[in-house]
C-alpha cells in the first residue's frame, strides 16, 4: 500500500468533501454560513435602529432649544418612530431569509431597503431644516 500523496484533497482534509456533506444533510438543514449571516444583518438593522432611537431621544432632551420646542419634540419622535420601525422591519426580513434558507423559498427584495433608504432621506431633511429654523 502506497502512502497517500499530500498533494491530493483526500489527504489535505480527511472525510467527507463538502458536496458528500451537502448530499447526506437532512431535508430543511441550512448551512450554518447563512443562518449566521442572516443573524448578522439582523444585528446591523437593531444596531441601526437603535442609534436612530437614541438620535432622537438626544435632540429632544440633550439639545432642546427654547424657542422652538416643539420642532425638537416633532424631530425626535419622527427619528425614534423610524427606529422602531428599523427594529421591526429586520427582524421581518430576518424571519422571512430564515424561512427561504429553510424551506427553499423566496428572499426578500429590495423594497423595504429602499423605503429605508428614503427615510433616512426624509430625517436628513428634517434635521437640516431643523437647524435652519433654530439657527
Amino acid at each position: 500500500m502506497s502512502a497517500p500523496n499530500p498533494a491530493t484533497p483526500d489527504a489535505v482534509n480527511p472525510g467527507q468533501s463538502y458536496a458528500d456533506e451537502l448530499e447526506t444533510r437532512p431535508p430543511g438543514a441550512v448551512d450554518a454560513r447563512f443562518t449566521l449571516a442572516a443573524e448578522r444583518t439582523l444585528l446591523a438593522w437593531v444596531r441601526t435602529a437603535l442609534g436612530f432611537m437614541a438620535a432622537g431621544i438626544a435632540v429632544v432632551y440633550l439639545a432642546p432649544d427654547e424657542t422652538t420646542p416643539m420642532v425638537d419634540v416633532a424631530l425626535g419622535v419622527v427619528m425614534v418612530g423610524l427606529g422602531a420601525s428599523l427594529a421591526v422591519l429586520g427582524a421581518w426580513r430576518w424571519r422571512r431569509t430564515t424561512r427561504a434558507l429553510t424551506s427553499g423559498g423566496e428572499m426578500p427584495g429590495p423594497t423595504q431597503v429602499m423605503l429605508v433608504v428614503a427615510a433616512i432621506v426624509v430625517v436628513a431633511v428634517l434635521v437640516a431644516v431643523a437647524m435652519v429654523i433654530q439657527s
